[in-house]
């Protein structure tokens, strides 16, 4: 290669290195280079942690079950004739759901209320019979023996007659089983009999199913170490137990711990407990998964951090930035307990009357202390939600 392809190949890079030696130094480097590194006063927004009483919870899942359920199911057997209500139609108790063919019935009881007829004429002319014998037996004109029978036979019309009106009031009951009404305040369920169906005592499925919503029962599985705690918790009057549907939107309600299982799941380790919720909306329905927040116990002197002011290390150990009085920031490790609503219980490393740092933390590195400008969180506006 000829020294002038040299030159055009390598001038070009010679020329640039002589540009950057006659360059001056940036302002910011000159910087650098008197004070050894960048300037590391930074803000942040800081706030006291001040003790306060708390209400601790527990969070469980559970079922929501109706408040009483009841499956209609004929005594008598016969043709389903009508059917007065609809799937999801609301009945009150007394309103009637299903009539079955009365003739068979109705024919029955005409029978029996004939044959308490000619019982109630045998056991008259048998009272007869005896208040005669009575009379000739006084007159010494009929045997003992005579006036025994006469008596024996009273008794048996009288028996007679007892079962002749039990047989009645039988065949009248056959009779009102023809109409089926619903012994609830409800709301009709899926999987009506249909008209022209064949009800029959004892089958498997019923003929409807009706459930009162008006209140729900929300059944949920509790640790059995923690049973205790919930149970004293209830009997304190710590608060209603919160219930919240697993949807969007939806507002937690107000339950009421009514009872609890007194046998222990061997396989799981869980007692079963019933909170009741009132229901007015329908919005809880049963089979529905629910999220329920039972008190467990209180926390006298609680002190609570944002959920925002909470760090994590390398390891998953949590860590707040904690300012001093002197305006210098460090992070703390310490151990976190119940989340309370947005905050965080901390169980260890902080104390009374601390300022943590709930933005900004972030830019001050682990294992060092810094020289900070707070700024008090209520001077700040709040941070829109993401």
């Amino acid at each position: 290669m000829s020294r002038r392809s040299l030159f055009i190949l390598f001038g070009p890079a010679l020329l640039a290195g002589s540009l950057a030696f006659l360059l001056p130094a940036s302002p910011s480097s000159e910087a650098e280079g008197r004070d050894g590194g960048p300037d590391l006063t930074v803000q942040l927004t800081v706030t006291p942690v001040l003790p306060e009483r708390v209400v601790l919870e527990r969070e469980l899942s559970g079922r929501v079950a109706a408040y009483r359920r009841v499956e209609i199911r004929p005594q008598i057997g016969g043709l389903i004739l009508d059917r007065k209500v609809d799937e999801g139609m609301r009945v009150a108790a007394g309103d009637v759901l299903f009539r079955i063919d009365p003739a068979p019935f109705d024919a029955d009881l005409r029978a029996a209320e004939a044959a308490l007829t000619r019982a109630e004429a045998v056991a008259a002319q048998a009272r007869r019979m005896l208040d005669r014998s009575d009379t000739l037996l006084a007159k010494h004109v009929v045997s003992p023996e005579k006036h025994d029978a006469a008596r024996n036979d009273l008794v048996l019309a009288a028996a007679d007659l007892a079962e002749a009106r039990a047989v009645v009031q039988r065949k009248r009951l056959d009779l009102d089983f023809a109409t089926l009404r619903s012994p609830i305040d409800g709301y009709v369920a899926s999987g009506l009999a249909d008209i022209g169906g064949l009800a029959t005592p004892g089958g498997d499925k019923p003929l409807a199913v009706v459930q009162d919503l008006e209140k729900v029962f929300v059944d949920l599985q509790v640790p059995a170490a923690g049973l205790d705690a919930i149970l004293l918790a209830s009997e304190a009057g710590l608060g209603p137990v919160r219930v919240m549907a697993d949807r969007d939107g939806a507002e937690p309600r107000a339950g009421q711990l009514r009872s609890s299982d007194v046998i222990v799941d061997p396989g799981t380790g869980n007692a079963s407990v019933r909170v009741e919720v009132a229901n007015p909306d329908l919005a809880l329905l049963p089979g529905m998964y629910v999220r329920a927040r039972l008190p467990r116990g209180v926390a006298e002197d609680a002190l609570l951090v944002p959920e925002d002011a909470v760090l994590r290390r390398g390891d998953g150990m949590a860590q707040v930035v904690v300012v001093s009085d002197q305006t210098k920031a460090t992070r703390r490790d310490v151990r976190l307990g119940d989340r309370i609503g947005s905050r965080i219980l901390v169980t260890s490393g902080l104390k009374p009357g601390e300022r943590v740092a709930i933005r900004g933390q972030d830019r001050v590195p682990d294992g060092t202390t810094l020289q900070v400008t707070p700024v008090a969180a209520d001077d700040l506006p709040a941070l829109p939600h993401p």
